[in-house]
């Protein structure tokens, strides 16, 4: 039996003065699903993506990640941890006075990988989303589907076993949307798990869909 590549069990989440975003939920996620995560806006879906990146830690339940008990690590122990994660948030968190290059290259550099082979890296995670040739651009100059393909390729650079998503179509037309779409599809395709939050409904497709309402999954 394979065993699940994301378990979330039992977890709840409740943050100061009551407010309980999840609700004792239970997810199994098997390694190469595509999966969308939908639900309303506060549906809890974001602060299920924080759980599984350890930003936030579950008030009660496990959340286990690629073998790790997420919820029990260090702090030394979350950079290893998001190795394996390709994140993609709403906030993109672009370094806007780099190059389009400079931003796909940090991760690299903070894991410490060779220079020469995280050029090499970083020119092939561009050219998957088709940003080679404006590798020299700053973040400000591209469309906003370009800054999404751009947090694309900066998530996959370091060949994530997991890559997850909060609603990375959100700001962007439908063309664009399905463009961005078709590249999680890419990726899942040569074996990485994917895993979109998203209240997108025209995009749910070719996946399993898991719905939450009001921090409780829905049939």
């Amino acid at each position: 039996m394979t065993q699940s590549i994301i378990s979330v069990r039992n977890v709840t989440k409740r943050y100061p003065g009551g407010l309980e975003a999840l609700s004792g939920i239970s997810i199994n996620i098997e390694p190469g699903e595509f999966v969308f995560l939908t639900g309303h806006s506060g549906a809890g879906k974001s602060t299920l993506v924080r759980l599984l990146a350890a930003i936030e830690r579950p008030s009660s339940g496990s959340v286990l990640v690629a073998g790790q008990n997420v919820s029990a690590l260090s702090p030394r122990g979350i950079p290893f941890l998001r190795r394996n994660l390709g994140l993609i948030f709403q906030d993109q968190k672009l370094l806007l006075d780099r190059s389009v290059f400079d931003n796909v290259m940090l991760p690299l550099i903070v894991t410490g990988q060779p220079y020469r082979d995280s050029m090499r890296r970083a020119r092939a995670a561009l050219d998957k989303v088709g940003l080679l040739d404006r590798e020299k651009a700053k973040p400000i100059a591209l469309s906003g589907g370009e800054q999404q393909r751009l947090c694309i390729a900066r998530a996959v650079v370091n060949r994530p076993s997991i890559l997850i998503a909060d609603e990375p179509t959100a700001s962007l037309d439908t063309e664009y949307a399905q463009t961005i779409t078709e590249m999680f599809h890419s990726f899942n395709q040569v074996g990485v798990t994917v895993l979109i939050a998203t209240h997108d409904r025209e995009r749910l497709e070719r996946g399993r869909v898991i719905t939450l309402s009001h921090g409780r999954i829905t049939p």
